[in-house]
């Protein structure tokens, strides 16, 4: 106990001050209020350490799904453990009882998937916001019957090339196998489908021939002779082992494929070689993307044509839908990812499928009684479509190819596509709202058109425009690489968070600034 002595009237003042502190505490304190990004005037932001971070997704993300199918399934895993509702295309009563403020996704074929967000105070006369992408890569596909004759001892693999693939830049590299392998029940004669992928493990290569033969070991190689996977070498003491057992014979697609590879793959999707029933199977680059350069300004991996683009479509998408107050919201936002498009994109999981319009007129039956025709029509011409595609960074050995001031950089943001010849969508509108939606959120914005001598690759933007969803407008921007459609390609290091930023502010802001163009 201390010994300080005190006066009556100090006591008095302690006592006052310790009550009025006591009743302070006592008072429940307010919970801090949650910022709602709806209505919000600040842009979404990355810090240096999150754009990143979004590159090592990325990476993590493409080693995880090496074809197709497993792009879909894992995007499908990303969009349910946030919330979103998968509606079958084949389901009926489920589109018409849409609740506002939901999240949705669809799929066609497992490898075309769309994503929408519902916001409660939409009007379908308003129209929505897209971002479309394809995420389909270059790869080599097994043939239907990819059984060869065992050539001195080596097994071949007999393969086709999807899209400008079989060339000299799928040499000498370890390839996987995988895809989708459909299963039948012999007891329940159901059929189903399985997914397969032998990552981390090489089961096939294609060797070159050594300079040393002169003429012969000269590009290009035959792509029906001269590039054939190897499976293995077996000789006469592993004949044995190579023979198909009765049971393994009832198979359907015994014949079609080599033994070893039936067995290989029922290993994988863990069945019996007799339970396969048909194969979606192709070849891939298995090594792991990874970061590049003194301070990692880049970013390699394969197949980023154009998951490069997809990715960050539907991860801001998601982003948005976590941000949002969709009680509050008043946009449809809409992620639409397509196959088929590096070979023409006709395909009924294509982007000249219409499953972009077909979804958008089924939301629309679940809002209004009115003639659903023309309430589409209405809806898409006040919509907005992003064709995202990658485009060509400025490669500093081949600086004479590109036009000058449309070389983009690396780590600088998207950048809009432009075509004289209309192998592109984009017109001057459509640029200007970019533009403005970019300088309203602090976004970069780069640009490239190819010179007068070069000719343009093709996207899905006019197909979008003219046959996908007829009358909407579209623009074609996306993400620079280098090394497109080699088997590894190279991006910027903050690109994949750039675009996951600008796709972001893209949702929030479309709606404000297509106001200001009026009926351009």
């Amino acid at each position: 106990m201390s010994n300080q002595q005190f006066s009556a009237a100090e006591a008095i003042l302690m006592l006052k001050n310790t009550l009025e502190n006591m009743a302070i505490e006592q008072v429940e304190k307010p919970e801090p209020v949650k910022a709602e990004f709806f209505g919000s005037k600040k842009p979404f932001t990355l810090t240096t350490e999150e754009l990143l971070q979004k590159g090592q997704d990325y990476i993590d993300f493409t080693y995880d799904s090496p074809t197709i199918f497993h792009v879909v399934d894992n995007l499908s895993k990303d969009l349910e453990n946030n919330g979103f509702v998968y509606i079958s295309e084949k389901s009926h009563d489920e589109w018409k009882n849409l609740k506002k403020a939901g999240k949705y996704y669809t799929k066609r074929g497992d490898s075309s998937l769309l994503a929408f967000t519902l916001g409660s105070k939409w009007e379908p006369k308003t129209g929505c916001g897209a971002v479309g992408s394809h995420i389909d890569a270059l790869h080599v596909k097994l043939k239907p019957a990819s059984i060869k004759n065992t050539f001195e001892g080596y097994e071949l693999l007999g393969v086709a090339p999807y899209g400008g693939t079989l060339n000299e830049l799928w040499l000498n590299r370890d390839l996987g196998l995988g895809g989708r392998v459909i299963i039948k029940n012999s007891k329940t004669n159901q059929f189903s489908s399985v997914l397969i992928d032998s990552t981390p493990d090489c089961v096939a290569f294609i060797p070159s021939l050594a300079p040393h033969y002169g003429a012969p070991a000269d590009f290009p190689y035959d792509k029906e002779t001269q590039t054939i996977p190897i499976l293995g070498y077996f000789n006469e003491e592993s004949k044995d082992a190579n023979e198909p057992t009765s049971e393994e014979k009832k198979s359907v697609l015994f014949g079609k494929h080599s033994i070893n590879l039936l067995r290989y793959i029922a290993k994988l999707a863990d069945v019996k070689v007799s339970d396969l029933y048909q194969l979606d199977l192709e070849l891939y680059d298995i090594q792991k993307g990874t970061f590049a350069g003194l301070k990692k300004d880049f970013l390699i991996s394969p197949r980023q044509d154009d998951r490069l683009c997809s990715y960050p479509a539907l991860q801001s998408l998601i982003t948005y839908s976590n941000i949002v107050n969709l009680e509050k919201d008043n946009n449809l936002n809409v992620v639409a990812l397509y196959d088929k498009e590096e070979v023409g994109s006709l395909d009924r999981q294509g982007a000249k499928s219409g499953i972009f319009d077909n979804t958008i007129s089924r939301i629309l039956s679940s809002y209004s009684p009115e003639d659903p025709d023309l309430l589409l029509r209405t809806c898409l011409s006040n919509s907005f479509f992003i064709s995202a595609d990658v485009i060509h960074l400025h490669n500093p050995n081949f600086d004479s190819v590109y036009l000058e001031n449309h070389k983009p950089k690396p780590n600088h943001g998207v950048t809009i596509s432009l075509d004289s010849n209309g192998h592109m969508a984009t017109d001057v509108v459509g640029v200007a709202i970019i533009e403005e939606i970019a300088r309203t959120n602090g976004d970069k914005v780069q640009y490239f058109q190819i010179k007068n001598n070069s000719r343009s690759g093709g996207t899905i933007g006019p197909s979008i425009a003219c046959t996908g969803a007829s009358g909407v407008r579209v623009i074609d921007l996306g993400i620079a690489e280098l090394s497109m459609h080699a088997i590894r390609e190279v991006t910027g290091s903050k690109d994949v968070g750039l675009g996951i930023r600008f796709f972001v502010n893209f949702f929030k802001t479309y709606r404000d600034v297509l106001e200001k163009f009026g009926d351009l």
